[in-house]
């Protein structure tokens, strides 16, 4: 029986070949040679205060359907840097989200920091137009790939000057992520081939990851207080698009998910600091 995932990744590959007609693997190379050099989000991901928020252009979705319409995908995306976001995210997958390439386009012309393209990668072509259509980020999701896949994806990425986002969502996910040594690791509390929405996720996963990785937790967020109980679970990002494009206040939006983060952080080290310190 076919999963939610097995189905949008079959319309994909359906895409994807319609698009490799229109667009030679030649010619997508030359174009993602040709762009601007991608940005390195993970400086700003490591020393965001709070927490770093990874704001999503997302137009629907096969477990809510219409979230929003977002005719100035831009304008969405202004909003978010405004507020202070660390990165936008753009989903470019058109069947059951709504996203295309053009989407993408016209985020990374209306902002400065750095953009993720967010599909269902499988083959390397998309990679490549991620590159071209200016993604420093792209989303890898370790339950659409083998290990071969995942491991030469990764790589790709890596060689084009992008970041790749490895997506997991239960241990043995991240045991096969962590084997193509990402920097970057999101943790999701959806079940793409389910999805149902399991926060404890998150909360589990997150304290797995090594320190040196930047852990990115995603979905389940409906306001502040989610966000801070991913922070107290070790969240350094949080991805979040419903929350964002039906609230109606974008940069507010973004700015109290900041805020929210904020204040554990400080009350964490306000309790480390009033610890009793051993005597020598």
């Amino acid at each position: 029986m076919p999963t939610v995932l097995d189905e949008i990744i079959s319309g994909v590959r359906e895409d994807l070949a319609a698009r490799r007609a229109a667009t030679s693997f030649q010619q997508i190379e030359a174009m993602a040679a040709a762009a601007p050099p991608a940005l390195d989000p993970l400086p700003v991901f490591r020393t965001a205060p709070g927490v770093a928020v990874i704001a999503e252009v997302k137009r629907r979705s096969p477990s809510k359907g219409a979230l929003a319409d977002i005719p100035e995908p831009g304008a969405l995306a202004a909003a978010y840097a405004a507020g202070g976001a660390s990165a936008v995210s753009v989903l470019t997958e058109q069947r059951r989200f709504g996203g295309s390439l053009a989407d993408l386009d016209l985020v990374r012309s209306a902002v400065s920091i750095p953009v993720l393209r967010k599909d269902f990668i499988v083959d390397a072509y998309q990679v490549y137009e991620a590159r071209a259509h200016g993604a420093d980020l792209v989303l890898l999701m370790a339950s659409a790939l083998d290990d071969e896949q995942l491991s030469d994806l990764h790589d790709l990425a890596t060689r084009l000057g992008m970041t790749p986002l490895v997506e997991v969502h239960d241990a043995a996910e991240l045991e096969r992520a962590l084997a193509v040594r990402p920097s970057l690791v999101g943790v999701n509390a959806r079940n793409l081939k389910t999805l149902e929405v399991d926060r404890q996720v998150v909360a589990d996963l997150l304290p797995l990851l090594p320190s040196d990785v930047v852990a990115v937790a995603e979905s389940g967020v409906s306001g502040p207080a989610d966000v801070a109980d991913y922070v107290r679970a070790g969240a350094g990002a949080v991805l979040v698009g419903e929350a964002l494009v039906t609230g109606g206040a974008p940069a507010e939006a973004v700015a109290a998910f900041i805020t929210a983060a904020s204040g554990v952080r400080a009350a964490a080290a306000g309790s480390a600091s009033a610890a009793p310190q051993d005597k020598e």
